[in-house]
């Protein structure tokens, strides 16, 4: 009720504006309780974020062992992660601090291209580590012609100009749209599906445009890294030792818990019943609030802890960059 009321006192006070300037980002203005709560966990994910993405980009960068295929794109995954959670997450966190919890049109719409470009890059991205991984399991002695290191350059950068080029067609779509006096974002950010709401037209075809590209970005790749892994599967169930399939399962077992968690988070916001009732669709909305806050920071977390707990290169790789700037600072 709180949240509504707040929806209602905001919208009337822009009601007499031709054309909308900026939107306010309602978040959980609704449960003041919470904010505290969340400020102190989102700050705190926040610069775990930084932290290990930051420690894997660095020795990626400056470890010569670490200078493959895998570790390229994990490098781009990283990068990608803070670059997808810098985009909300200081905005998010400052709405907690004041409260002013509004955003301008033309940032609202650099908000959605980060993150629509970041989302459908990371699907891509991680087919083509998928691919990789398959390679080196079906096809080790081919492994150096096949990804080299003109291939994984062109795998990663086109990951990249794909997620951006359809960012800048799905956000030029939404933000040509008139706003002609409701301007709030039932979210934490300015999440594309939500703007849509508050469009006074058509949306028809961005709906087509965004079915489209959910079809080339997010079931593309799932059906692609679907089939990788079942050919890994195979190739692995046909090693003769078990500590050669132990062996060769750890090489992916990284990637696939990545995978399982982006996309399982995505399968239960999209695919879970909605509430018929007020009262259950008002609990509805704040859990999936969370369970996008879930989505957008807590898998970036996730994704260096997974990648480096039971990775002894890259454990070997942090303790040789320690020693040698600690014997830098020695001498």
């Amino acid at each position: 009720y709180a949240e509504r009321l707040f929806c209602q006192n905001i919208s009337m006070g822009k009601s007499n504006q031709s054309f909308v300037t900026e939107f306010v980002l309602l978040g959980l203005s609704g449960y003041p309780e919470l904010e505290a709560i969340y400020f102190v966990l989102v700050l705190c994910m926040y610069l775990v974020i930084l932290l290990g993405n930051g420690v894997i980009i660095i020795v990626s960068v400056y470890d010569t062992h670490l200078h493959t295929p895998m570790y390229f794109f994990l490098s781009n995954l990283s990068f990608l992660d803070i670059c997808y959670t810098s985009s909300s997450i200081p905005l998010f966190l400052s709405s907690f601090l004041t409260s002013k919890k509004t955003i301008s049109f033309s940032g609202c719409g650099v908000q959605m291209f980060l993150s629509f470009a970041m989302g459908a890059t990371e699907c891509v991205l991680l087919s083509m580590m998928a691919f990789d991984r398959d390679v080196a399991i079906c096809n080790p002695l081919r492994y150096p012609i096949i990804m080299s290191k003109a291939s994984y350059v062109s795998m990663a950068a086109g990951s990249w100009i794909g997620g951006g080029t359809n960012s800048v067609w799905q956000t030029s779509l939404a933000m040509r749209l008139p706003f002609c006096g409701d301007n709030v974002i039932n979210h934490f950010t300015c999440e594309i599906l939500a703007v849509l709401k508050l469009a006074c037209a058509n949306i028809s075809i961005n709906i087509i445009s965004m079915v489209v590209a959910n079809m080339i970005f997010l079931i593309g790749p799932v059906l692609f890294i679907f089939v990788t892994y079942v050919c890994i599967l195979s190739t692995i169930l046909r090693i003769p030792s078990a500590e050669g399939r132990r062996k060769a399962f750890s090489t992916c077992s990284a990637h696939l818990t990545v995978v399982i968690i982006f996309y399982g988070t995505i399968l239960f916001m999209y695919a879970k019943p909605k509430a018929k009732d007020c009262s259950g669709a008002d609990k509805e909305q704040v859990t999936d609030k969370i369970i996008s806050l879930f989505y957008g920071v807590v898998t970036p977390m996730l994704n260096p802890l997974i990648y480096s707990l039971k990775n002894k290169d890259v454990k070997a790789a942090v303790k040789g960059i320690l020693c040698q700037k600690c014997f830098s600072e020695g001498m």
